[in-house]
């Protein structure tokens, strides 16, 4: 029977993992192992995750914790290659667009067991982002490319990855979200917070192109503040991004703002099925308000989700307040007024994770 070791580091890739996991426990005799990098080294919100998403323990931890991007990604690859010594799986299954990703799928490459990548193809065009850099190479390392959009299966082939290589999927990550919708409804957080029953903004911002410069992290600080005149602003908050708003003294820009320690899964779900709006710089929220019905302003240049924007709820703005402060007056226009109408792209079902197991069980 197939063995598949799966790969994970950082939050986004527990919602990814999960449920591959969960459809691979209704395979009989299907050897999982499951790894955590540590590269997401808080303990606390790690434990929070697998609990909320029904993970079992990691077989292995390789606690690599914090550092430079070269440094992070030496320590996983030299922690991971006794790891494959010691379980010899099949597959290795990798996730996202994270350093764990890239450095376990080059060690897995190198050592001649396969990779299959989920979520591959997805494309910002923009080599300034590390994540970007991540899934390219991890691409072209990956025996097996999974895509969660069509748009991803056309830009590998553009990229010269043959097509018996791509598989079209779905998104794993909404297979989460359908599963968890519920649960996190009924934590009904919104009301722990004194915002239930009128309208309210969710955001996060953590990316170092909104964060790391003082002029930009202020336009932004400063648009929400705009915001939180007219309703409740609530902002669960990296601690990246705490660090930069004391580090630069831009803390009264946010003084109307309601800024929470980070949340959980469940928690983070249940405030933004909820909201009237949401305003980010992530990845994931992208597609998640897509599938909740709920207006997303993304403050980047560009995405690498862009059916989130042909066929979702997202739009893209620039990080600067009036822009910021004129987008949100125009969304929050037009749903005013029912012009609101997403859809929910293609194999984005709840399904994905057991196409994936189907794909990789049968081989």
């Amino acid at each position: 029977m197939t063995s598949l070791l799966h790969v994970v580091g950082a939050r986004p890739n527990f919602m990814k993992v999960a449920p591959v996991l969960h459809a691979g426990e209704r395979v009989p005799g299907m050897p999982q192992f499951l790894v955590h990098t540590g590269q997401h080294y808080d303990a606390a919100m790690s434990d929070r995750f697998f609990s909320d998403l029904g993970l079992p323990a990691p077989d292995v931890n390789l606690g690599v914790g914090s550092a430079s991007h070269a440094v992070q990604t030496a320590r996983i690859m030299l922690e991971f290659e006794p790891v494959l010594d010691r379980f010899r799986p099949d597959w290795v299954v990798v996730y996202g667009d994270v350093n764990s990703t890239v450095a376990c799928a080059l060690v897995a490459s190198k050592k001649g067991i396969r990779v299959a990548h989920v979520e591959a193809g997805l494309r910002s065009r923009d080599r300034t982002m590390p994540e970007e850099i991540n899934r390219l190479l991890t691409d072209q390392l990956a025996d097996l490319c999974l895509t969660p959009s069509r748009d991803g299966d056309a830009n590998l082939l553009a990229e010269g990855i043959p097509g018996e290589r791509i598989r079209f999927v779905g998104n794993v990550m909404v297979d989460t979200l359908l599963r968890l919708r519920e649960q996190a409804r009924a934590l009904d957080v919104a009301s722990v917070q004194g915002v239930a029953g009128r309208p309210y903004a969710f955001c996060t911002f953590h990316r170092p192109s909104n964060v790391d410069r003082a002029e930009t992290l202020a336009e932004i600080l400063g648009a929400l503040d705009d915001l939180a005149a007219t309703m409740p602003v609530i902002f669960p908050i990296h601690p990246r991004t705490r660090q930069r708003i004391e580090e630069f003294g831009l803390g009264d820009l946010a003084r109307r703002v309601t800024l929470l320690e980070p949340l959980s899964y469940l928690e983070t779900i249940s405030l933004v099925d909820g909201c009237a709006l949401v305003l980010t710089d992530s990845g994931g929220l992208q597609e998640e308000t897509t599938v909740l019905g709920v207006p997303c302003l993304t403050a980047r240049a560009n995405t690498e989700r862009p059916v989130t924007v042909t066929e979702g709820t997202n739009r893209l703005i620039p990080s600067q307040r009036e822009g910021i402060g004129l987008a949100i007056a125009e969304v929050l226009e037009r749903r005013a007024r029912g012009a609101f109408h997403p859809s929910r792209p293609e194999g984005w079902d709840g399904h994905a994770g057991e196409r994936i197991i189907g794909i990789l069980a049968g081989d």
